[in-house]
């Protein structure tokens, strides 16, 4: 996400946004870019280099990001996360702020537990959420960027905990089509 840019965002007032997701820029160090850069822009993961992702957002975070804009505006490149001098941040200050985050939003026990102990743990709590929420695994797995196969490896206990809810579906759906003699 720290090349998230505006022009990938649709934010609208009200409802539901959506983010073009295109690429990311890992931090691989000067001597490993072909630019001489310590950022290597790369393709999303098993895509086309040129390959988008759209991932719908929820109201409450079209409202973050909405906010963020407005209070620190974008670097020149229309990115909406950066360093203080514009440029992109480094793994040790992410580090470092999403540490102060959790021990500013955590009591202190969930701050010593491994509860969101990195950053990456969010996109875990996102899936999980959208399984558990009855979203269907294979839209599950398309906003993640996950084929079904890794979807049901990494999330296998989401969704069987999901199978109450499951069984309520099918149960009503039945019921309706028995209650309906007419198909």
């Amino acid at each position: 996400m720290t090349d998230l840019r505006v022009s990938a965002c649709t934010l609208p007032e009200e409802g539901w946004g959506e983010l073009v997701l295109s690429g990311s820029t890992p931090r691989v160090g000067s001597a490993w870019t072909d630019s001489g850069t310590s950022f290597d822009s790369r393709g999303l993961k098993r895509r086309a280099r040129k390959a988008t992702r759209s991932v719908p957002i929820p109201p409450v975070l079209v409202r973050l990001l909405r906010a963020h804009i407005k209070e620190y505006g974008t670097a020149d490149d229309g990115r909406l996360f950066r360093a203080h001098r514009g440029g992109h941040g480094l793994s040790k200050e992410y580090g470092e702020i999403w540490q102060k985050a959790r021990r500013a939003v955590l009591s202190q026990e969930e701050a010593a537990s491994p509860l969101a102990e990195v950053p990456y743990s969010l996109r875990h709590a996102g899936v999980s959420l959208w399984l558990e929420s009855g979203v269907a695994p294979a839209e599950v797995a398309r906003r993640a960027g996950h084929s079904i196969a890794v979807l049901f490896r990494f999330y296998a206990k989401a969704i069987y905990r999901n199978q109450q809810h499951s069984n309520e579906q099918i149960e009503r759906a039945l019921s309706d089509a028995e209650a309906d003699p007419d198909p």
